[in-house]
C-alpha cells in the first residue's frame, strides 16, 4: 500500500524558505507570485493491507518523527 504525507507549516509560522523562493521566482520575472510556503512531502511504502491500520501507523510516524507538531501541519494519502 502507498501513502503520501505532505507536511506544512502552519499558519502564523514564519517561512524564511518560502520567502526566498518567492524572492527568486519575482527575481525571474514571474511577478504574479502573491506569497510562497514551503513544505515537505514523503511518499511511502507500506506493507498494509488494511487502510485504516496504515493510517494510523502513518499518524504515528508524522506525531514522532515525520513531522514537528509544534509549528507543522500534515495530511496523510492513501493512494
Amino acid at each position: 500500500m502507498k501513502a503520501r504525507v505532505t507536511v506544512t507549516l502552519k499558519n502564523g509560522v514564519l517561512d524564511p524558505q518560502g520567502k526566498a523562493i518567492e524572492g527568486a521566482l519575482g527575481g525571474l520575472g514571474f511577478d504574479s507570485i502573491a506569497a510562497v510556503r514551503q513544505g515537505k512531502v514523503f511518499d511511502v511504502e507500506l506493507a498494509h493491507t488494511d487502510a485504516g491500520a496504515a493510517k494510523a501507523d502513518l499518524e504515528q510516524m508524522c506525531e514522532k518523527l515525520l513531522a514537528n507538531t509544534v509549528i507543522e501541519n500534515f495530511a496523510i494519502e492513501i493512494v
